[in-house]
């Protein structure tokens, strides 16, 4: 039995798919591409596969990961081609490495984020992130199936910086077109918590420690999951298929 793990990007209008209709598609475009799962025991059998702290509904992703076990051997760059060949367009595979040692979910423990604010001034922005990182404790409202639950953001803020992404990561683009007006850019790191934070929550806690209320829904974009870095890069995050590439290179 092989177990690959995949990371896959999910972009354009298929961030407002909803995390069970991508596992559906997935689940049908790995049947389409032949390949050969593993599948588990008993009445209902069904594959393989482990996902790894999916996005939200409506929210984009460069960094979305998923472990597949297999019952015969493949080698990940065909299996990369053929399964991105069989997904819809906006749900693209970036890599298929063979899984090493250890749990891909260990690795993971925060995330950076990409938010366009259309609407805001770069000036705002920056006075209302300033104002959050200012306080201790911001509690926002989050509406649940069992009604509203009370969530301290401010805990699972790493890092906050208003401007582009840091070099290196994915150019996610900007949907404003020319004499929109302005867009103000937020770029974060987020540590895991429970309940998680999402980027939703962070700006929800901007309203409310900065009274920054949009005039038009933002856009969110995962760029990277990882584990913090202890080093001094406040934020970093390491790459959590680094493992396994050296593992398959050595």
């Amino acid at each position: 039995m092989q177990k690959l793990r995949v990371r896959y990007a999910k972009r354009g209008r298929l961030r407002f798919t909803s995390h069970r209709d991508v596992a559906r598609a997935f689940e049908r475009a790995l049947r389409r591409a032949g390949v050969p799962m593993a599948y588990s025991q008993g009445f209902s059998p069904h594959p393989k596969i482990s996902w790894i702290g999916a996005a939200p509904t409506g929210v984009a992703s460069e960094a979305e990961y998923v472990e597949v076990q297999l019952v015969t051997a493949v080698e990940p760059a065909a299996l990369a081609a053929a399964l991105d060949e069989a997904l819809p367009p906006g749900l693209d595979v970036l890599e298929v490495v063979v899984a090493g040692h250890g749990s891909l979910a260990e690795r993971v423990d925060a995330a950076e984020w990409l938010v366009e604010l259309p609407g805001i001034t770069e000036e705002r922005l920056r006075e209302a992130v300033g104002r959050l990182l200012a306080a201790e404790s911001v509690m926002v409202s989050r509406k649940t199936k069992d009604g509203s639950r009370e969530i301290d953001v401010r805990p699972a803020l790493i890092r906050v910086e208003v401007g582009e992404p840091a070099v290196g990561r994915p150019a996610v683009g900007i949907d404003m077109p020319p004499g929109a007006g302005p867009c103000g850019i937020l770029t974060m790191v987020v540590r895991q918590t429970t309940p998680a934070v999402r980027p939703d929550d962070v700006l929800s806690a901007l309203r409310v420690a900065a009274a920054l209320d949009l005039p038009v829904p933002a856009k969110a974009t995962r760029l990277a999951q990882g584990r913090l870095d202890d080093g001094e890069a406040v934020g970093a995050l390491s790459d959590p298929l680094a493992q396994d590439r050296a593992a398959s290179a050595g």
